[in-house]
């Protein structure tokens, strides 16, 4: 099994929080840009890709501000992975930045990057921003 690495990325989005949030938490929201289907009951949410099935649960939520979710498939490994997303305001300008904490496999941190700025683009054309 090859070593998960955490990787950390800062993407600027001209929206509200509250906007965001929506899109990062609601099984509707989640669908139309980081999975083509996304089931929630309570806490447990399902993530499909391609007909294949990726379950997680909130770890940690904080309204228009974060949310964390934890992959259950990777609960027996030292290094609990999860999806993390993130989002700020910076005090000065108002700028909102959505910033994403991910994991990938040792030596994909280039095309984890790059997939996420490809996700991140479909979620600001959704958003009109």
């Amino acid at each position: 099994m090859s070593k998960k690495v955490k990787v950390e990325m800062e993407f600027p989005i001209h929206a509200s929080p509250s906007m965001i949030f929506q899109y990062l938490t609601t099984p509707s929201g989640l669908s139309g840009w980081f999975a083509d289907d996304v089931n929630s009951r309570g806490k447990m949410y399902s993530f499909i890709w391609d007909g294949v099935e990726e379950k997680a649960k909130v770890a940690s939520k904080k309204e228009n501000e974060k949310i964390k979710y934890k992959w259950l498939d990777d609960e027996d490994q030292e290094i609990g992975t999860y999806i993390e997303f993130k989002i700020t305001v910076d005090e000065l300008t108002k700028d909102v930045s959505l910033i994403i904490t991910d994991f990938c496999d040792e030596g994909e941190e280039e095309e984890t990057r790059l997939l996420w700025g490809n996700q991140i683009g479909d979620l600001k054309h959704i958003i009109g921003a």
